[in-house]
């Protein structure tokens, strides 16, 4: 049974009646991996996960340089621009396209556990919108990574620097979503577990969210504390009662493998019983999410 059967479970979420159906946010059993950065050193091309009918959302990582842009997509990509240390991902692109044109969601991810980043003001953060709008979304730029591919959204997994700007970013950026009628564009968030989030707390309170992957290991309130101290509904009365978006949807952010994580894993069957407890006793589950996919396929 295990993990197997929350995939199960989650094939008959109305969203998910085929692997073409668009992807909806408002069913508790979405499946959210990161990729990208070859964590079980077995990566397989964007596009081979994306077969996967599983798969709802992919968060590509890193943007872990700002604003001054540094990507790394590991052995996924590793050709710049010509004279210039961007990365320029053509294989990339038709790869976000193909999961896209199967109902999937794919997200750019700024931050990470390493990497230089960080706003010096609100100023700053909304200039970087720009950059952003124009770099991998509907706006014009020179150097697009992904070239003519639109992206779905944002991730932000701050695990450093300051709080500053990123408020500014998310509302500069929205105003560009709302600009383009043709798609739902989405701002997701990844805090660690302890509440309030050391680096994201106050930006979780003053910006929009529409999806928050927390990050349920490497902490005191990981999942394998559960029911001790694992604490979903902390992040539950948080977007019941302070988030901006009142139907923002948590996701329970889990690790792939053992070996992804120093601490928090818990195998399927385990998994499996605590999402079983999370989705009867709050409603602002989302889904699962896990890091990465890398790792979750070579687990099983």
């Amino acid at each position: 049974m295990g993990f197997a059967r929350l995939i199960y479970v989650a094939l008959f979420c109305p969203s998910l009646i085929s692997p073409t159906t668009a992807f909806d946010l408002s069913c508790n059993t979405n499946y959210v991996s990161y990729y990208g950065q070859n964590s079980a050193r077995n990566q397989k091309s964007l596009g081979a996960y994306c077969q996967d009918a599983i798969e709802d959302v992919i968060v590509l990582s890193f943007m872990d340089g700002f604003p001054n842009i540094d990507l790394n997509f590991a052995n996924a990509c590793e050709t710049t621009f010509d004279s210039s240390h961007i990365l320029h991902c053509p294989n990339m692109a038709a790869d976000i396209k193909s999961c896209q044109s199967g109902g999937k969601v794919v997200l750019l991810s700024l931050g990470g556990a390493s990497g230089a980043y960080s706003f010096s003001s609100d100023e700053d953060g909304r200039g970087f919108a720009e950059t952003v709008w124009n770099k991998f979304f509907r706006g014009s730029d020179p150097q697009r990574p992904f070239d003519d591919a639109v992206l779905d959204g944002i991730d932000l997994d701050i695990e450093g620097g300051s709080t500053t700007g990123y408020a500014a970013f998310i509302e500069q950026l929205r105003s560009h979503y709302k600009s383009d009628p043709s798609k739902r564009y989405y701002i997701a968030s990844a805090p660690q577990c302890p509440f309030p989030d050391a680096y994201l707390g106050p930006v979780l309170n003053s910006a929009w969210f529409d999806m928050v992957f927390v990050q349920f290991y490497n902490n005191y309130c990981s999942l394998n504390a559960f029911p001790n101290w694992f604490n979903f509904n902390d992040w539950d009365n948080w977007a019941k009662t302070q988030s901006v978006n009142k139907g923002v949807k948590v996701f329970i952010g889990a690790p792939g493998a053992s070996s992804a994580a120093s601490y928090g894993y818990v195998d399927g069957a385990t998994l499996q019983r605590i999402y079983e407890s999370v989705r009867a006793t709050y409603s602002s589950l989302g889904g699962v999410m896990t890091w990465d996919v890398s790792q979750a396929r070579t687990s099983g």
